[in-house]
C-alpha cells in the first residue's frame, strides 16, 4: 500500500515563518494551497494580458506540489537557507532526496506522473511562475501580518516588495497593481 498520500497529508502540521512570531500561523499545506491560487492567477495573466503560452495547468500542479519535500525536510527559513552557496546546495540536495523518498511511496506505474511536479525542470516558465508566486505568497503574508500590527514583518515586507518589483515580470508586475493592492485593505473597504 502507498504511503504517498499520507506523508502529504503531513503538511498541515508543518508551520512556515518558524523564526518569526506570526499572528496567524500558516502550515505548508496552507501555503502551498495560497501559491497554487497566486500561480494560477500568474499563468493566465501571462497568457491572456502579456501574449505567453504556458502551461496554466503544469503550473497550478508545480505550485500544488512544490513544498512537497519539507514534509520530510521541515521549513528552513530563508535567511538560513540562502546564508552561502554551501548551505544553499545542501539544502537543495537535501529536498531533492526527500522528494524522492516520497516519490517511493507511490505504485511504479504513478511514479512517472507525479515526478515532473515533485521533481520539475526548473529552467521552465511554469516552474519559474510557481518561484514568483511563492515570493508574492511570502510578500502577501508580510502585507497581512503588518496590517495585523506585527511590526516583526516590516522588513521582510519592505525587502522582498523590493524583490519583486525589480525582478521585471510582467505577470508579476500586473499581479503587484492589479491584485495586491486589495490585501491591504479590511473587510468593509473590499465591499
Amino acid at each position: 500500500m502507498s504511503k504517498f498520500f499520507a506523508y502529504l497529508n503531513r503538511m498541515k502540521y508543518i508551520k512556515r515563518w518558524s523564526l518569526m512570531r506570526s499572528i496567524r500561523e500558516e502550515n505548508i499545506m496552507e501555503h502551498s494551497q495560497t501559491v497554487a491560487v497566486i500561480a494560477h492567477a500568474l499563468a493566465l495573466i501571462t497568457n491572456k494580458i502579456c501574449g505567453g503560452a504556458v502551461d496554466v495547468n503544469k503550473t497550478v500542479l508545480l505550485a500544488q506540489y512544490h513544498e512537497v519535500g519539507e514534509v520530510i525536510t521541515g521549513d528552513l527559513p530563508t535567511p538560513i537557507k540562502y546564508f552561502n552557496p554551501e548551505i544553499k546546495t545542501a539544502y537543495k540536495d537535501l529536498e531533492k532526496g526527500a522528494c524522492e523518498r516520497i516519490l517511493s511511496m507511490l505504485p511504479e506505474s504513478l511514479k512517472d506522473e507525479y515526478r515532473e511536479y515533485i521533481l520539475p525542470d526548473e529552467s521552465s516558465q511554469e516552474y519559474k511562475l510557481v518561484k514568483y508566486a511563492d515570493r508574492l505568497a511570502a510578500y502577501l503574508k508580510c502585507v497581512e501580518e503588518v496590517k495585523a500590527g506585527n511590526a516583526e514583518f516590516k522588513k521582510a515586507k519592505t525587502s522582498i516588495g523590493n524583490e519583486l518589483k525589480n525582478c521585471k515580470n510582467p505577470a508579476v508586475e500586473y499581479y503587484l497593481k492589479e491584485f495586491a493592492p486589495a490585501y491591504e485593505l479590511t473587510l468593509d473597504e473590499l465591499d
